[in-house]
């Protein structure tokens, strides 16, 4: 019981904490741009539809537009939206006199050129861009005069199970944390026509339920024993549309999608749309393994997926926590829903927890004198403060971290929780010196990561470099899935040092090589390259409690054609952990150019690549080769033969299971006392619109370190 109640305290630290970030607002959302105090006249998003599918441990997303022209002058059209997390954007299609012409990759400055050169020339031609990690960028031109335009763009993405529960974002809102642009652009987010959400979902696990917590008139559809479907529109009558087919629609689709959006309330892009999936409670520890292979090819791709089955104990020592606390410009219509959060949180800390609150904008300030006991008037006292304070200012982030990390104790267990929505903007901003401060302690930093416009590499690196972990947050998640999945992290043990070998078959490339730790219920992804066939030895290896602890199976390394994707996949990752090295070493030449090279072969959307679209001559006049329209028309190829394929089994592990227990889940065996305190949270957030966030802090105890200089502290 004292373990129990001990557990539930810890929940509660998590569950409160986070509630208070309910109703988070965001101020701008993906839309057409027009620059502010402009005479140009006004583009509009006539259509707007998304198809899904989600099969073989990853999301392939279609976006199809349709801007408007309603003026009497020719204008070019600028679309922006957020940077999906890990999004391989590899297709990019414009319809040029009613025909699909797919994009090609080139370096971004040559884009840039050949962009301007069509355009001064009068001739058609398109381009999307990445602003660095924030957004894409569409730019279009010509839309003529009271005449529509079509493109569409296709990314994909690896999907996470974390305990049991999937999730797939199509994010939308944008953060609204860069002044400069937030000056000089205004977003036009309204649909004035057809919008359409569709999301297929194939797997051979069985799935429960299928939730989209901030949306009320999805419709859900389980389509077979491994099918789910589920859709969205503005269109009255049935929402579940066929997802779109590759190619011009037909003129009777026109005249037909026409007559029904006519009368089609307008939909506005200002909030994300978030997924939800949970699977049958007490399904096994597993490995999938999804392969593909050219014919007539050596090498292979695969994408390895551990979801592991083992004995992660709980934990529950007494704390000290340390909130760390962004209260920037960008915070304003959020602190105040923050400050509650953290109410709520101090409430629940036992009398002999300590805690001390750190504030940061322009720089950083200790509200507390170091830490304090948990006592009702300290607490009080420190909530007043906080209520006193506006928020305001730039974003000192280094600060705020650098302060958070001085003074801990190391003879008590810590937990470090930094939650912010923005960019390092002022101050230290080289991710090399937050890494560089980072390695002189020994303690993990947790970080919430709010909305689709912080530096999420930079947030999710030190994370990743602390053994701590980052959840990325958006308006529309569900409070009581964050919460558990957050709460489960807090009060169980997590694998240390994580290391996957691979031995019997011929592997190279694998990525990620550096893992770090795996929490209770995440899984583990590790894509590559394999040779050749026969069956393959996986080890993965690592620390629980500090003991040495390994996990085997064998299995065969089998050849297929019906994954192009894993191509993409696996070069993409490749160039995350390229763009890593350089963030922690230092940008080269080298290695900036390893990142364009990766993204030309694979044809991907990079910081330093761009895909453009003109006509077909005017490739051969530029001496373009037509490489991404290959791969494309092989990927669309493979895509519908799935389409018609029974659904795939991809566990591996069936005759040598690596893990002998089930995977954790909510369902079963958890505390009930604890799942009740969710539900009941979850209802009252559910009485406003329901925009969440989620809040942990740390795992279990580390071994102080033994390098000079480094500074070790107990961790939770």
């Amino acid at each position: 019981m004292k373990t129990l109640l001990s557990l539930i305290k810890l929940a509660w630290v998590a569950v409160v904490i986070t509630l208070g970030l309910c109703n988070l607002n965001s101020a701008f959302a993906a839309g057409l741009l027009t620059p502010n105090n402009s005479a140009l006249p006004e583009l509009q998003i006539s259509e707007h539809h998304v198809d899904v599918v989600i099969e073989n441990g990853y999301a392939i997303t279609k976006v199809e537009q349709v801007f408007f022209n309603p003026n009497n002058q020719d204008l070019e059209a600028l679309y922006s939206f957020p940077v999906p997390e890990k999004a391989s954007l590899g297709e990019f299609v414009y319809y040029i006199d009613g025909n699909p012409v797919i994009g090609e990759v080139v370096t971004q400055q040559k884009a840039d050129s050949l962009y301007e050169q069509e355009k001064q020339a009068g001739r058609d031609v398109a381009k999307t861009s990445q602003n660095s990690f924030k957004t894409f960028e569409t730019q279009v031109y010509p839309v003529r005069a009271n005449d529509y335009v079509r493109i569409h763009l296709t990314y994909i993405q690896p999907v996470h199970i974390d305990t049991a529960i999937g999730r797939y974002v199509y994010p939308l809102e944008n953060g609204g944390v860069d002044e400069q642009e937030l000056n000089f652009w205004s977003y036009k987010d309204s649909v004035e026509h057809a919008f359409s959400f569709n999301l297929l979902y194939r797997s051979a696990y069985p799935v429960e339920q299928f939730r989209l917590p901030s949306i009320a008139n999805a419709q859900i559809k389980q389509l077979s024993q491994y099918e789910w479907m589920v859709s969205l529109s503005n269109q009255s009558g049935n929402s579940a549309a066929s997802m779109v087919d590759e190619g011009q629609p037909t003129a009777a689709a026109q005249a037909q999608a026409q007559l029904q959006t006519q009368s089609a309330p307008a939909y506005q892009l200002n909030e994300d749309i978030v997924v939800y999936w949970r699977l049958q409670n007490g399904l096994p520890g597993s490995v999938d393994l999804v392969t593909h292979k050219q014919p007539g090819k050596d090498k292979g791709t695969f994408m390895m997926t551990f979801t592991p089955g083992m004995d992660l104990a709980p934990i529950h020592n007494g704390s000290d926590w340390v909130f760390v606390l962004d209260y920037s410009g960008s915070m304003s219509g959020k602190y105040s829903a923050m400050v509650d959060g953290v109410r709520k949180g101090l409430g629940k800390l036992r009398h002999d927890d300590r805690f001390k609150i750190i504030i940061f904008n322009d720089n950083a300030n200790m509200l507390t004198s170091g830490f304090i006991n948990a006592t009702a008037e300290n607490v009080n006292q420190q909530l007043s403060r906080l209520d006193a304070m506006q928020p305001g200012g730039s974003t000192h982030l280094y600060d705020g971290v650098s302060m958070a990390l001085k003074g801990l104790d190391s003879d008590r267990p810590t937990a470090v929780l930094l939650v912010t929505d923005g960019v390092a903007n002022v101050g230290v901003t080289q991710k090399k010196a937050f890494y560089r401060l980072l390695e002189q302690y020994d303690v993990r930093l947790f970080t919430f990561i709010m909305g689709n416009s912080a530096d999420r590499p930079l947030l999710q690196g030190m994370a990743k470099l602390s053994n701590g972990f980052a959840m990325n947050v958006s308006n529309s998640d569900d409070i009581v899935g964050q919460i558990m999945q957050a709460s489960s992290k807090l009060t169980h043990q997590a694998m240390r040092d994580v290391h996957v070998k691979i031995s019997g078959i011929k592997v190279n490339n694998q990525t990620p090589e550096q893992i770090g730790s795996v929490y209770r219920g995440q899984q583990l992804i590790v894509f590559g390259h394999y040779y050749g066939q026969g069956k393959a030895n996986v080890e993965v290896s690592g620390k629980i409690a500090g003991q040495k602890t390994t996990f085997n199976t064998s299995f065969d390394f089998n050849d297929s054609e019906q994954n192009p994707e894993l191509e993409r996949l696996w070069a993409f990752a490749s160039i995350e952990a390229l763009q890593d090295k350089m963030d922690y070493l230092g940008a080269d030449k080298d290695s900036e150019q390893a990142v364009t090279d990766l993204a030309l072969e694979y044809g991907l959307v990079t910081p330093y690549t761009s895909m453009i679209v003109m006509r077909d001559e005017q490739f051969a006049a530029h001496n373009i080769e037509r490489r991404n329209k290959n791969r494309v028309e092989n990927e669309y190829k493979a895509r519908d033969q799935r389409k018609h394929a029974a659904v795939s089994h991809n566990r591996v592990d069936q005759q040598k299971p690596m893990y002998k227990k089930s995977r954790p889940s909510f369902g079963g065996g958890g505390s009930t006392s604890m799942i009740t305190v969710v539900v009941l949270l979850g209802l009252l957030c559910s009485r406003s619109r329901p925009a969440h966030a989620s809040a942990a802090t740390a795992n279990a105890p580390r071994a102080k370190s033994t390098e000079p200089n480094k500074q070790s502290i107990r961790v939770l």
